[in-house]
């Protein structure tokens, strides 16, 4: 079923492209674009059914785009030195894109009584919510010609310096004792037992990132500017408006979120303080990660793959049929190599096709989560394909749920089959400090994009000595004196790829893992009972609000107390490490 050799275990996309090629997909695009112009200036006039046509006409022309632009990225994703291909269909995607403008300007611009009407028909069934949550950016539209300037000028405008900033990370080779390896490799040695070896691996990167440092502080600048000026044309409040809008979010509700989080950073801080005893020695930056277990075992591909398996199969048979089809069919990028794109992702392609998922396997514990997390994206976006093109994919808000829900089941399954209090310290660390990074860091990460975002609007460019202070001040004001940040780690700002592509993006890893975390604690008081509604929820993809997809399964998004459930399990999680670290006699 599953390769035992990592290196051979990589994507098979020619799929995507039905037997064509990606000029072909885009040409057949580019004539479906052109025919719907016969629409123009009467997208608010047509009848229910006329609009469904239009509609249909608007989803195969973004599942041929998909199609080659997902070709295109995954390409790109494995190897960031081929970019030509990724750039040309990058180009043509956004001319293809500027030809369907009026359709959103439109309806954007219709009256309320009259979208109210056409909604009501069930024959726009397949879109309609999507229809619904495009008329909320009516406030923030320009004009058909604006739009479609903006839409042809951003693929040499942003995503041109988005394309140089992964292409700058994905070269940054680190030596370590006399060897080179990649970043990701070499971040994965600050998880080492060994104090040394990950003092020495922390040096290396750092000193791997001073190089080209100016360079990607440049382009962090300038895409922060893009952003001050688009958000300024199109009227948002903030730097975040724009983010909080496409996940169906209000900036008031996110804003709970970050203070609720931020509120309990005493949590983080306990954690490291009793990582200082177990280690013995004071905590620094590059010792957040150690492990506590007394060995530093490897965990082949193979052996990782079937325990995942079994976990997704302890809650569900479905999921895990789904899931073993992604090893079986040649739906995983596995290996780390030279040029590949750094971290790990799932990419839901189009709905019409499967998804795929990309890691940089390394064999740590964390990995084995990994797969587990991002598998969770893969089967999300696999039960949600029938929703079709519109409704396949939820909010950032709620893309992280089914993924955190799969690692947390993975992660449950080895603890309850784990009676030794040495081993059960090293998974509940496992577990600490994958919610720590997920929710509380992230949440800094978050207060970091907030004060560069600020600086750059209110005091112009940055230095790199003004990314590092700012970095420095978030990162400390969450971990406070239970770690000594180094001055090195002033620079590690400068590989994160969210600042740059999705700016804002990161919060969206602390609603999804508490809002997770939440609905696990259901499974773990409903049981069996409670999988029908999980899957349920899956299979929704973003046909609803987040609220209403939240309600599915018994949680309610708009209350404030919400998010400090899942941060109460956190806690709970810390004080059974507690427990588990006296037992062992390592405290």
């Amino acid at each position: 079923m599953t390769a035992a050799d990592v290196d051979d275990v990589a994507w098979d996309i020619q799929p995507l492209l039905e037997g064509s090629d990606v000029d072909e997909l885009l040409d057949r695009a580019q004539q479906d674009a052109e025919e719907l112009a016969t629409y123009r200036g009467r997208i608010a006039a047509l009848t229910s059914a006329e609009l469904a046509t239009v509609m249909e006409a608007v989803g195969r022309i973004h599942d041929l785009v998909g199609r080659a632009a997902s070709y295109a990225g995954l390409r790109f994703a494995v190897d960031t030195g081929e970019g030509a291909l990724y750039q040309a269909v990058s180009e043509r995607a956004a001319q293809i894109s500027t030809e369907l403008v009026f359709v959103d300007l439109e309806w954007a611009a219709a009256q309320d009584d009259v979208a109210a009407r056409l909604l009501a028909d069930p024959a726009l069934g397949f879109c309609a919510h999507h229809l619904r949550a495009a008329r909320r950016y009516a406030p923030h539209l320009l004009s058909e010609p604006e739009e479609k300037l903006l839409t042809e000028k951003s693929v040499t405008g942003s995503s041109a310096w988005v394309r140089l900033f992964d292409q700058l990370t994905s070269e940054i080779s680190v030596e370590i004792g006399g060897e080179d390896t990649s970043l990701e490799m070499a971040l994965s040695q600050l998880a080492s037992p060994d104090g040394e070896q990950r003092k020495a691996a922390a040096e290396a990167v750092t000193a791997a990132l001073q190089p080209g440092i100016g360079t990607r502080a440049y382009v962090f600048n300038t895409l922060a500017a893009d952003k001050a000026t688009d958000d300024r044309l199109r009227s948002y409040p903030s730097w975040i408006s724009s983010r909080n809008l496409s996940n169906e979010a209000s900036d008031e509700s996110v804003q709970a979120l970050v203070d609720a989080v931020v509120d309990r950073y005493d949590i983080p801080r306990r954690w490291y303080r009793l990582k200082a005893e177990i280690l013995g020695h004071p905590i620094r930056d590059y010792d957040r990660m150690a492990s506590v277990a007394d060995s530093d075992s490897e965990i082949e591909w193979g052996s990782a793959a079937e325990l995942v398996l079994d976990s997704y199969a302890s809650f569900s048979g479905e999921l895990a049929d789904t899931a073993r089809r992604f090893f079986d069919e040649n739906w995983i990028d596995a290996p780390v190599r030279d040029s590949k794109r750094p971290g790990a992702f799932c990419a839901y392609t189009v709905a019409s096709h499967h998804p795929y998922v990309m890691l940089n396997w390394t064999g740590r514990n964390r990995d084995v989560l990994t797969l587990a997390h991002e598998l969770g994206h893969g089967l999300h976006a696999h039960l949600a394909r029938p929703q079709g093109i519109f409704h396949q994919a939820t909010p950032l808000t709620l893309a992280e749920t089914a993924s955190v829900f799969g690692e947390t089941v993975t992660f449950g399954r080895l603890l309850d089959a784990t009676d030794d209090p040495n081993e059960r310290l090293a998974l509940l660390a496992e577990s600490i400090e994958g919610s720590i990074a997920t929710v509380f860091r992230q949440t800094a990460m978050n207060r970091f994009e907030d004060a560069v975002h600020g600086h750059r609007r209110d005091n112009g460019e940055l230095s790199v000595e003004d990314f590092g202070d700012l970095w420095y001040r978030t990162q400390h004001d969450m971990v406070g004196d239970s770690v000594e940040l180094t001055d090195g780690y002033r620079s590690w700002w400068s590989y994160i790829p969210h600042f740059i592509g999705t700016p804002g993006y990161v919060y969206a890893y602390a609603y999804g893992q508490l809002l997770a975390l939440s609905v696990y604690r259901r499974y773990a008081e409903r049981g069996a009972e409670f999988v029908p509604r999980y899957l349920e929820l899956l299979r929704a993809g973003g046909s609803m609000t987040p609220e209403e997809l939240g309600s599915i399964v018994d949680c309610d998004l708009g209350d404030p107390e919400f998010w400090n459930g899942g941060l109460g399990i956190v806690e709970s999680q810390l004080e059974a490490a507690e427990d588990a670290a006296r037992a062992a006699g390592r405290i």
